[in-house]
């Protein structure tokens, strides 16, 4: 196997451990809407499904993950460039959301938020209807 020292690679890597903020970090995301939801695509690769934690409190939606480092006994690091720590993410959801029925999945290291938008918020059609009680009777009156 051959190696080859790159000492911008290894500069940057040095920066970013010395620069690194110690708060959680930002997981890249995509949000759509599909008909009648959002679909928000989280990407959290290497993620224990069992540390990812959403909570909706009103209309903030929060997404928590952590991504703890894997070590053993006598284990001697060639490199470490993967993050480890906790990641964040927060959305105000607005108005129209059905915050009760939200769901999630986890797959191949992308988190699934399904985000429905509730009925009353639902574009829909309004009937117009014939008034009857308002309407006259238009006869012509004859007259000999």
């Amino acid at each position: 196997m051959a190696m080859f020292f790159d000492p911008f690679h290894e500069f940057d890597r040095m920066a970013e451990q010395l620069f690194d903020r110690q708060g959680p970090r930002v997981m890249p995301m995509d949000l759509y809407r599909d008909g009648d939801h959002y679909v928000l695509s989280a990407d959290l690769p290497g993620i224990d499904p069992g540390s990812v934690d959403i909570d909706v409190d009103g209309q903030l939606l929060t997404i928590r993950a952590e991504r703890t480092a894997r070590s053993g006994e006598g284990v001697k690091w060639i490199t470490r460039e993967r993050p480890t720590g906790s990641y964040l993410r927060q959305l105000n959801l607005g108005q129209g959301i059905d915050t009760a029925a939200i769901s999630a999945t986890y797959d191949n290291g992308v988190l699934s938020v399904l985000i429905p938008i509730s009925e009353r918020a639902k574009p829909r059609k309004v009937e117009v209807q014939r008034s009857v009680a308002g309407a006259q009777d238009v006869t012509p009156e004859l007259t000999a």
